[in-house]
């Protein structure tokens, strides 16, 4: 037996290996927001045209989720306390409120699309999120945003193990490291090949016509 290889038909076919995705389809797009922008500790580089292209495409079907800091460091729960401890100029209290806030680019579409706050990287811990999209009958996921190897992987394997269609557009995701970027989407390709599919934008919006 040879450990740390997988058969080549596990890994990710670039497309929609599963057709056009159907009515039962949100586009999840991960933590677009202002704290994440230029000027911020947190800032990443951004897809913002790619993303925008989807969201105009599904405004309505369309769920931006927020990262929401804790207002003081003793709202921090558990370990979180040591992760704030070295971030506290990013605790709600000592930011500017707007930093809360979608992208203007993408805070147009409100109120058509939707906001899901949520504390920690994973939208999916408390459970709201998954009843939301159940009462929905949702059943497939597009997902954009980021980051590829924090929320975004954060959010794509609950999705994974909720039992969704995971459709990542491949083009739409954003991380302030370009090296761990590269490694979580080597996973997402070689290690989930029958739950994640993987496809650029303009593929995505063709397949849609």
């Amino acid at each position: 037996m040879t450990f740390g290889k997988r058969n080549e038909d596990e890994k990710v076919n670039e497309g929609l290996i599963y057709g056009p995705p159907g009515e039962k389809t949100v586009h999840l797009c991960i933590d677009m927001q202002r704290m994440f922008d230029k000027g911020s500790p947190w800032a990443v580089e951004w897809v913002l045209p790619q993303i925008c292209q989807v969201v105009e495409r599904f405004p309505a079907q369309t769920i931006f989720t927020r990262f929401i800091t804790p207002e003081t460091l003793d709202d921090a729960p558990g370990n979180w306390r040591h992760y704030y401890e070295k971030w506290p100029q990013m605790l709600r209290r000592n930011i500017d409120p707007d930093w809360e806030r979608l992208l203007p680019e993408l805070e147009l579409h409100l109120p058509a699309a939707r906001v899901f706050d949520k504390p920690v990287y994973s939208p999916w811990m408390d459970g709201r999120l998954h009843r939301m999209l159940q009462d929905e009958g949702i059943d497939t996921l597009i997902m954009t945003g980021g980051e590829t190897d924090v929320c975004l992987l954060a959010a794509v394997m609950g999705a994974v193990d909720l039992g969704y269609r995971v459709i990542i557009v491949s083009d739409a995701l954003c991380s302030s490291t370009d090296e761990t970027h590269d490694a979580t989407m080597e996973v997402y390709a070689n290690r989930f090949g029958q739950q994640i599919e993987m496809i650029e934008t303009q593929k995505l919006l063709a397949a849609l016509v």
